[in-house]
This record gives structure tokens, C-alpha cells and sequence, in this order.
């Protein structure tokens, strides 16, 4: 599936304006729900799982689209400050990123592997069950869209 990109920041760039600099807002919620920051950060803290959240937070129709063909759940809207990383973890369920602003200092490292994946209008299933890092260590921000996925 080619992802047009351009579509996706400009449906943002409407829906949330400021989406640059804010750490991580969900772009999926769950019924009764209208906080876009509630989803966001450790699902443990949460009193949903992971599946619940498949209602659309925002109005974009493609970003929305793509999401539902990709049976995506849980979809955030991640954004990387530059010279960050994050702890080394496991996640339940693989992820699917698409990346929207990245760059080559920008990478995984799962299994002391390192993983570049570019914003070129793909998808990428990300193993996250699998010990996990990301890393900025450019000095630009990076966006992905992240969201759960049964496989």
C-alpha cells in the first residue's frame, strides 16, 4: 500500500494545529471518550485495552482510511523531540509505523540491531514485542504514526 504522506500532514496540520510540538496524542479513542490524550503512554495505566481503541479522534478521512485498511488500533500520533531516546522495552502487540518526518539519525535498535525506516509513503511492521529502543539522535524532530496490529 503506497501512503501518500503529504495527505496525512495536512490532515493533521487542520486537526491539530500544534501537532509539532506535542509529545504524543492519540488519533484513535475509545467510545464515551473525548480526550485525544487519553491512549497515550503505558497501556498498563489505562482502563481499555489496546483493542478498545478504534473510534476516530479527529476528522481526516484519508488518515482514517489508511488506518482502517492497515486494521490498525490504538493509532498514535508520536513525535520524537531531537537527541532523545527511549527506555529499552517490549510491547504486547507489533506495531505499524509510518513514519511521516524522519530522518538517518533517527532508528530502532531491537536485539542490538539497528532498524532505519525512511518517510517514503510505506508502512513498516515493526517487531516490538522484541526488546526495543528508538533513537533521535538527529536535531529535528521525528513523526510517526504508530498503532497496534494483530498478525
Amino acid at each position: 500500500m503506497n501512503i501518500n504522506i503529504d495527505i496525512i500532514l495536512l490532515e493533521l496540520g487542520k486537526c491539530i494545529p500544534d501537532y509539532g510540538n506535542i509529545e504524543q496524542i492519540s488519533i484513535q479513542g475509545v467510545k464515551d471518550v473525548d480526550d485525544p490524550f487519553y491512549g497515550t503512554g503505558r497501556i498498563g495505566k489505562l482502563n481499555h485495552k489496546e483493542k478498545e481503541f478504534v473510534k476516530p479522534n479527529f476528522d481526516m478521512t484519508y488518515t482514517n482510511k489508511v488506518i482502517e485498511e492497515l486494521g490498525m488500533y490504538r493509532v498514535r500520533l508520536m513525535n520524537m523531540s531531537p537527541k532523545t531516546c527511549y527506555t529499552y522495552h517490549r510491547d504486547y502487540t507489533k506495531r505499524i509505523h509510518i513514519p511521516l518526518i524522519t530522518n538517518d539519525d533517527c532508528f530502532f535498535v531491537i536485539d542490538d540491531e539497528i532498524l532505519r525506516i525512511p518517510a517514503n509513503g510505506n508502512h513498516y511492521l515493526i517487531d516490538t514485542t522484541r526488546k526495543h529502543t528508538f533513537v533521535n539522535a538527529s536535531l529535528e524532530n521525528r513523526i510517526h504514526l504508530i498503532g497496534c496490529v494483530d498478525t
